[in-house]
């Protein structure tokens, strides 16, 4: 169920202790002039950005589902990102290497007003808001997690796409020096995704900026990242460097490389399970390992929000 939060709580106000804890050790660090190696944080200032900068004036949404956050430490611990490795501990351990500034993502395809755009005019112009959202992989495990971020359909509109633009692709940065785990071909770099229009014009459907109320941390898809939470989460691309519109349905990585496996739609469905696994149950991470699982809900819980863009669509055909 979506309910509206209060307006004056934010899961963002109320970071785990550690967090803040650690930020005041780097502004002692910084004021007494103590090397960030004494404190354990050398390299955390690619390009003057320090993960964990507050994001201004972020609002509330009704969107917002009313389940507890899974904690910080989680959220930024276990992680698929095979651009920073395959493990779920590499992200967090090679994010070191990520510059998320400057970064500019590049708009163009079908549309009447191509051109680039820099996160921080994303972060100046468009209005940030806390979606507390919950996140399903196709592994079967599944998070929540208070994103910051905002419509894709606000940037959708400043580029104009004309009657031609059917869908919306999405490409990830391409650089291995940054990205170390695209040394190695586990995947066709770089990853690419792609959305019907109707679906990115959803109000579901934000750009991802932040979480719990900070910057967005490199491994969790720095500075932007897309986030469906009806989907799998692979389709939720991270880094994005290029935004296009197409007439046709644009290529999926996964998708691509294992079409019986992963979807171009990939809905979350119990009813149509994985090739090796079943789909109809998750493991919430920080339940533990021994805790029961929960029942996986058709489009993870917000079949009354966006059913109605696949009417009359065979879901187990297009899955």
């Amino acid at each position: 169920m979506l309910i509206k939060k209060p307006a004056d709580i934010l899961p963002s106000e109320i970071t785990p202790p550690q967090v803040w804890q650690r930020r005041r050790e780097f502004l002692k660090a910084s004021a007494s002039g103590i090397g960030l190696a004494a404190i354990g944080l050398a390299g955390a200032v690619p390009h003057r950005v320090l993960a964990g900068d507050a994001i201004a004036n972020v609002r509330p949404s009704p969107f917002s589902t009313d389940e507890p956050p899974t904690s910080l430490e989680d959220i930024t611990s276990y992680n698929n990102f095979y651009e920073l490795g395959t493990d779920k501990t590499d992200p967090k351990t090679n994010a070191k290497f990520l510059k998320p500034r400057p970064w500019t993502i590049t708009v163009d395809g079908e549309c009447s007003a191509p051109g680039e755009i820099g996160i921080e005019d994303i972060l100046s112009s468009f209005t940030q808001e806390e979606r507390i959202y919950r996140l399903r992989c196709v592994e079967a495990w599944a998070m929540v997690v208070p994103w910051v971020g905002f419509p894709l359909g606000d940037l959708i509109k400043r580029f104009e796409p004309t009657s031609k633009a059917k869908y919306v692709a999405f490409e990830t940065l391409y650089d291995p020096e940054q990205m170390p785990g695209q040394k190695r071909r586990v995947l066709d770099w770089p990853y690419r995704e792609g959305l019907r229009m109707d679906e990115a014009m959803h109000p579901l459907t934000i750009l991802s900026t932040g979480l719990y109320g900070e910057l967005l941390p490199n491994q969790n898809g720095a500075p932007l990242r897309l986030v469906v939470p009806w989907k799998y989460g692979f389709k939720s691309v991270k880094s994005i460097v290029r935004i296009s519109f197409t007439e046709k349905e644009p290529p999926a990585t996964w998708n691509r490389m294992q079409a019986n496996e992963y979807g171009f739609y990939a809905n979350v469905n119990p009813a149509v399970d994985h090739p090796r696994w079943s789909q109809k149950t998750h493991r919430m991470i920080g339940d533990g390992w021994l805790a029961k699982k929960r029942e996986t809900l058709p489009f993870n819980g917000y079949g009354d929000q966006v059913a109605d863009l696949y009417a009359g669509m065979d879901l187990k055909r297009f899955f």
